[in-house]
């Protein structure tokens, strides 16, 4: 008996001394102790304290070096700044610490003097919670966004409060909107009265955020009342409707963007090809010698890599254009007529084009940086996003294609391009240089190929082996949109990449390229001359 009572007053005193405790925090040096002794609950008082009497920039910066691990406390009793807090990034190598409140700074001469204070999960998520409810009250309406969204899915009544608050007092419409979304969770989940959560669900189906499927699932796990049940379910429905919206239109968008990437590898080749009638292998190595343009550029100009990117397009064009005619005057113009004889040729030249770039640069892929503007995504709602990068690609090939067109509408050269490729007979007799034309055919094709590597630099690794990726879906883009027609080679690419992004998900990548390569193959055996036969006495024979 004795023995119990006993233990019921040392419980009593351990409570009454915690209470005292906790209630003991008044100022900036009984915060300091709290963070420095091993009572939990008593640094949980002390965060509070620190939210609630220190301003938001004080208390963000505490609170953030304390979660990272960047909060000390200086531990030489000898001292007078003994037991002051302070903050530092890197306590061993900075020469001086600041202080936790901004006020003042010290030389740090042994670092062993200083001391870290501890942190333990329950009270790491204690702080996050804090940190972001501190932005509900930033003056700029991003960062109360940013606060908003950080908070959503809480059902805490201090945190709630916070945010019921805010939404009486919010004028932006965007944070507005999304704070009506965190009080209609906790409404959903936790409200009084069956109206109030069968509103509360119906306002949560008309918001696209991750974090409302799992509302709607939480209630539909635990709701007994069937007419909350039947809320939900209904508003779980058009969530799911709106997701299956969204990732058609994404599905839409991947087939697009990889449609002009293989719209840029083909369109080059539809001009050799369907003027000319070379076949011609090393068409991947001049999309090779773009990309390596483009990384030569920025080796050139490390410090502005978005200048160095725009400056490869035209750089990238002239190189691998010299090359291209190079090739034609050397090689190809003494095997026209003879296009198995072409082929074995440039695949030869494609050859020692690889091996001239591993000599140059080495066997290893080298890695073209992308500047800023072409990084990230364009968020139209949080179920859709649309990364930069594939979106310039999209505009780049739109671009590459109209520049195209109207070379070869408006300009002497493109006449004469016409003329050789619909009647080479004619044209000749008509005065015109065919020779000449195929030269600069050539180049022009290879150019366009050079300005597609400066664009698949964005999207893939370079080095040597880079170009034999997209020789055979160039061809395949080329032979689909009939020979020589840009137009056809347009919707030829677009058509493709559309097809292997819609097969993908059921198929897998491997499978949707077998069956859009079979399906190539089954529609040239019905029109052998492609979606958009080439026109003219000389396609007709």
């Amino acid at each position: 008996m004795k023995t119990i009572t006993h233990l019921l007053k040392v419980v009593v005193f351990l409570i009454l001394s915690t209470q005292v405790a906790l209630a003991s925090i008044s100022d900036r040096e009984s915060f300091s102790q709290a963070l420095i002794g091993k009572n939990n609950p008593q640094k949980e008082v002390a965060i509070t304290w620190i939210v609630e009497n220190e301003s938001n920039d004080v208390a963000k910066s505490v609170l953030t070096a304390w979660l990272h691990g960047d909060l000390f406390y200086f531990n030489d009793r000898k001292s007078e700044h003994y037991q002051h807090l302070y903050i530092s990034a890197d306590i061993k190598s900075q020469p001086q610490a600041d202080s936790a409140w901004g006020d003042a700074t010290l030389a740090v001469e042994k670092s062993r003097q200083f001391k870290k204070v501890k942190v333990n999960n329950k009270l790491r998520g204690l702080i996050r919670l804090e940190i972001a409810a501190l932005g509900l009250e930033h003056s700029d309406p991003s960062v109360r966004l940013s606060a908003v969204n950080a908070l959503l899915g809480q059902t805490d009544e201090a945190v709630m409060a916070r945010l019921s608050k805010r939404l009486d007092a919010e004028k932006d419409g965007d944070v507005s909107h999304l704070l009506l979304l965190a009080v209609s969770i906790d409404d959903a989940l936790t409200g009084a009265a069956k109206e109030q959560r069968i509103s509360a669900i119906e306002t949560l189906s008309l918001y696209k955020q991750s974090v409302v499927l799992q509302t709607l699932n939480r209630v539909l796990k635990s709701e007994e009342d069937p007419a909350v049940s039947a809320a939900a379910e209904q508003a779980l429905k058009r969530y799911q409707q709106s997701q299956q919206i969204y990732s058609g239109v994404e599905t839409v968008f991947f087939g697009l963007s990889l449609g002009s990437v293989l719209v840029l590898a083909g369109i080059g080749l539809a001009i050799t090809f369907g003027v000319m009638g070379v076949i011609n292998m090393a068409h991947g190595e001049l999309i090779m010698i773009g990309a390596y343009t483009t990384y030569v550029m920025q080796q050139l100009m490390p410090n502005q890599i978005g200048f160095a990117l725009i400056l490869s397009i035209p750089v990238a064009f002239m190189v691998s254009g010299l090359v291209g005619i190079a090739i034609e005057r050397s090689v190809i113009r003494h095997l026209y007529g003879r296009p198995l004889e072409t082929l074995l040729a440039t695949f030869g030249i494609s050859l020692i084009l690889q091996q001239a770039v591993r000599s140059i640069f080495s066997p290893l892929n080298r890695s073209v940086s992308t500047p800023e503007w072409m990084s990230g995504a364009l968020h139209i709602n949080p179920m859709l996003s649309l990364t930069y990068n594939r979106l310039y690609i999209i505009l780049f090939c739109i671009m590459v294609f109209i520049a195209l067109v109207t070379v070869l509408k408006k300009t002497p050269l493109g006449l004469q391009v016409r003329a050789v490729s619909q009647n080479r007979g004619m044209a000749r007799a008509m005065g015109i240089r065919s020779e000449r034309v195929d030269a600069l055919t050539f180049g022009l094709g290879s150019g366009v190929a050079g300005v597609a590597g400066v664009a698949l630099s964005q999207l893939t690794n370079v080095g040597p082996n880079m170009g034999q990726a997209y020789i055979i879906d160039s061809f395949m883009v080329v032979v689909f949109g009939g020979v020589g027609n840009l137009w056809g080679t347009l919707v030829a690419g677009l058509s493709l990449g559309l097809f292997n992004k819609i097969l993908e998900p059921w198929a897998g990548a491997v499978l949707a390229k077998i069956m859009v390569l079979v399906f190539i193959i089954l529609f040239i055996q019905k029109r052998p001359r492609g979606l958009f036969p080439q026109r003219g006495r000389a396609a007709e024979g």
